[in-house]
């Protein structure tokens, strides 16, 4: 028997001059392509639909171009955390059981992404392909989470975790691991080798305290050598200048290669897998690409940088602005509708994440879950009242009404729009609030922050400096919000130009 397609059908039929299997122009014509068209990467020449040589390799340019701006995009998570690690390691604090510690807190010197001065900051990776399942004795009183390579949430640690701030044991195991589980551990289950361990110490009752808790209490080893571990060692990473922010150039994809060498096929999906190896870079083989690869992912990674930003000061997604009722507010948050899955509906938030991942680091669902007089909560200011970007050789004024309703304290911090990390000025700290010595407060109980080249006479102790030349943006945060914060019924200034 033969079976005839639909297509052969109309093709006899129209090959026998049936009227009724005639394809009309305008179907031809969107089926089709001219001889020569304008483009936006230039002019495309064909003979009867076929390219020519020039236009082959202009459209594999351009293909090869928005493939490697797309891995920019969708690996920033991976990206940074790895240059993270590799900042750390090149600090000197390389190593599960050699713990990242800012003893004398996190000053400007150190560029990482948005962190802040005002908590106490323990980091460290785990090495299960070389170390097998990991023991993490966690403080009481910590805050804290594990990501995986990809920065996305695994647990969390102390107050938010199983722990719930009394401190533990947690085993964190390699993927696809099968041995025995012994009792006494709070599980934690990865799909990549390598992954961040981020924790944080309350520093309101003093620094000292909280560093001797950590020194004291937290150790991190192999589970095989439990009976007894090595020492956990503690590296001091405060007034030193290192980098832990990621590049946006062709080295961005050299660290990607070096994630992808390093973790399990199964970390990603395959979908993710082959938008990576299209550029090049796939699991047990090298990444060599030639001189013509070379520029075209150099430019992608500008374009994946300038797309960051673009995102970052003038997000097209809902969920971004913390007063949506108020068109003229510019108060936003790095989290869109509060997620820090970047997930809605089944959807990955594809700009939500990108902008999560250019301007911060870790991720946890308690960043961004607010209970009253708990945790803590960020409000991002990256424009003027004006709408317009801060220049940092002008004054500007935030007013925050009295009452400010935190049941710990209030900081408001300074950041570089480059690097993301603190701005450095002749303050090391770029950090003030109602902690600060010198802070004045207003007869009526409110306060006035000003960002300025040199403080407004008199307001000394309310002052953030500024650099003529640079630009820079600012995140108000909250510890211990209250009510009056989450319900919106108090609500920061706009941060007005004065002159």
């Amino acid at each position: 028997m033969i079976r005839l397609t639909a297509l052969s059908v109309l093709v006899l039929a129209a090959a026998a001059g049936s009227a009724t299997a005639q394809v009309s122009p305008a179907e031809l014509s969107s089926i089709s392509i001219p001889d020569r068209v304008e483009t936006a990467i230039g002019k495309l020449e064909f003979f009867d639909g076929v390219p020519s040589d020039a236009t082959i390799a202009t459209v594999y340019d351009n293909l090869d171009r928005m493939r490697g701006m797309g891995v920019f995009l969708d690996n920033i998570g991976a990206v940074s955390m790895y240059s993270v690690r590799k900042g750390l390691d090149g600090a000197g604090a390389e190593g599960a059981n050699r713990i990242a510690l800012f003893e004398q807190l996190l000053d400007s010197q150190t560029l990482v992404v948005t962190a802040n001065t005002s908590t106490l900051y323990a980091y460290t990776y785990t090495d299960l392909a070389q170390d097998g399942p990991t023991v993490i004795e966690v403080p009481p009183a910590m805050l804290g989470f594990l990501n995986d390579a990809w920065q996305r949430f695994v647990g969390n640690m102390g107050v938010t975790g199983p722990d719930m701030g009394k401190g533990g044991k947690y085993l964190v195991v390699p993927p696809g691991y099968t041995g025995e589980i012994p009792d006494g551990y709070f599980l934690l289950k990865p799909s990549t080798n390598r992954n961040f361990m981020f924790l944080r110490g309350s520093i309101k009752d003093g620094l000292s305290p909280a560093v001797n808790n950590i020194t004291s209490n937290l150790k991190v080893y192999p589970l095989k050598d439990a009976a007894k571990p090595a020492a956990t060692s503690f590296v001091n990473m405060s007034n030193r200048a290192f980098n832990t922010v990621f590049p946006s150039d062709f080295s961005y994809f050299e660290y990607l290669d070096r994630v992808i060498q390093e973790e399990p096929i199964e970390a990603i999906s395959p979908e993710v897998r082959g938008a990576i190896a299209a550029i090049g870079i796939v699991k047990g083989k090298p990444f060599a690409p030639d001189e013509r690869m070379k520029k075209l992912l150099t430019a992608a990674a500008t374009l994946g940088n300038a797309t960051a930003r673009a995102i970052t000061y003038e997000p097209r997604i809902d969920g971004v602005k913390i007063y949506p009722d108020d068109p003229n507010s510019v108060w936003s948050t790095a989290f869109a509708n509060r997620s820090t899955s970047f997930e809605a509906e089944g959807t990955m938030g594809l700009d939500a994440r990108v902008l999560y991942y250019f301007n911060a680091g870790g991720v946890t669902p308690a960043m961004a879950t607010t209970h009253a007089g708990e945790g803590s909560d960020y409000a991002l200011a990256v424009l003027d009242a004006n709408k317009q970007p801060f220049d940092g050789a002008k004054t500007y004024r935030l007013h925050l009404p009295k009452d400010v309703p935190v049941n710990d304290f209030w900081a408001v911090t300074l950041y570089d729009t480059q690097t993301r990390s603190q701005l450095q000025t002749s303050q090391s700290f770029p950090t003030i609030g109602s902690q600060s010595s010198g802070m004045a407060r207003n007869a009526d109980g409110s306060y006035d922050v000003y960002f300025a080249p040199e403080a407004p006479q008199g307001k000394e102790g309310n002052w953030l400096q500024t650099l003529p030349g640079k630009s820079w943006f600012t995140i108000l945060r909250m510890y211990g919000p209250l009510e009056p914060w989450i319900n919106k019924s108090w609500r920061p200034g706009e941060i007005e130009l004065l002159r």
